[in-house]
């Protein structure tokens, strides 16, 4: 399977629980709560990110620099970690919530972004054997992770 199926597949799951998450946060009641989902979502997140800058981004980088989205994507990455690491330090339920619900929606957008803009620019850029070889990339590594 193209990397570029598996990505899009992977973002689905994350945007049910973006979903969950707006929902959620704003019935929860403790700063105990709020950082647990926060974890959650920093944990899957930094999974997702890792094996898509690795085995995705790096192959385009030259792509970015052209269109001149090379430094936008990596400050929309560092603007999320930013808001889930003050929600790690955060003392007030509501400061937490904004903060975790301003990482939700920078999410949505980066994705938004991703997958109107990247994905299509490689399957344009790249070969169909590329973006299957990265494909079976992706699953031999979350094959050993499940070791």
């Amino acid at each position: 399977m193209k990397i570029t199926k598996i990505l899009l597949a992977e973002h689905v799951v994350f945007h049910n629980l973006f979903d969950h998450i707006e929902k959620s946060v704003p019935k929860l009641k403790t700063l105990a709560e709020i950082k647990s989902l926060a974890d959650t979502l920093e944990v899957l997140l930094r999974a997702h990110s890792k094996t898509e800058d690795e085995l995705f981004i790096e192959p385009l980088e030259h792509c970015f620099e052209q269109i001149g989205h090379r430094k936008n994507f990596h400050d929309e990455h560092e603007e999320i970690d930013e808001a889930l690491l003050g929600v790690r330090s955060a003392r007030q339920v509501k400061k937490a919530r904004k903060l975790l619900l301003g990482a939700v929606s920078a999410s949505r957008k980066h994705f938004d972004k991703e997958e109107r803009i990247v994905f299509p620019m490689a399957e344009r850029t790249l070969k169909a054997e590329t973006l299957k070889a990265l494909g079976d990339q992706w699953m031999k590594r979350r094959e050993a992770a499940l070791k």
